[in-house]
């Protein structure tokens, strides 16, 4: 058990690693400073990468590497992968509206959570 949580831990720390780096790389290239286009490249690539990884290990027996890889270094790159990929697979087992609901329950739980907890901070120490 503890070796599992040393994969994950490894992986996230090079995944949040390689999401800081390729965040300051993006701010630096990109002519638009009000639009977060670090976090939209990073949430893209991470569910791309994500997408390749599922089958290349599902297809050559490499699950062994899930924890690393997904749970990990993809999960440290970004959690966008992990919901995108119980997106799809909800999608692929024709639960449609399971797939709708968590999709936006996803989406407005978060921002009504995040504004919640600014509120929140914004009472308290503001």
């Amino acid at each position: 058990m503890i070796m599992s949580f040393l994969q994950v831990a490894l992986g996230g720390a090079i995944g949040a690693a390689l999401r800081f780096g390729t965040g300051l790389a993006l701010t630096r290239l990109v002519p638009w400073p009000s639009f977060p286009v670090a976090i939209l490249t990073v949430n893209v690539l991470g569910s791309f990468l994500m997408g390749l990884f599922v089958i290349f290990a599902f297809l050559r027996g490499y699950e062994q590497w899930n924890l690393f890889v997904m749970t990990g270094l993809l999960g440290g790159f970004t959690t966008f992968s992990a919901f995108s990929l119980e997106t799809l697979t909800l999608f692929e087992r024709g639960q449609l509206g399971s797939a709708f609901l968590y999709v936006a329950l996803s989406v407005v739980l978060s921002l009504a959570a995040m504004g919640l907890g600014v509120a929140l901070a914004r009472g308290l120490w503001a």
